[in-house]
């Protein structure tokens, strides 16, 4: 539950996250649940995407490219090993 308190400390703030399977990222937190982390992420491809499934006919109405190629990362709270302002 600490973590889920450091996290909402950090909303709107730039932040790095460490994972504990040792993937490291950077990004703005723009919300967060009771499970999940939400971090606004700049560069790839320019599509949004909320969740590390992909629906076999792709996405639906409403997701498309994203402007200047931010993308909205969903990390679960149970993943993460450390969070810094930076």
């Amino acid at each position: 539950m600490e973590i889920y308190y450091n996290c909402m400390y950090c909303m709107n703030k730039r932040v790095r996250v460490m994972c504990r399977d040792g993937n490291v990222y950077e990004g703005t937190v723009v919300n967060v649940d009771r499970e999940n982390v939400y971090l606004k992420v700049s560069g790839g491809s320019g599509r949004v995407k909320t969740s590390a499934f992909v629906p076999p006919y792709g996405y639906g109405y409403g997701y498309g490219p994203s402007p200047a190629g931010e993308q909205i990362l969903t990390l679960s709270l149970f993943t993460l090993l450390a969070i810094a302002l930076i």
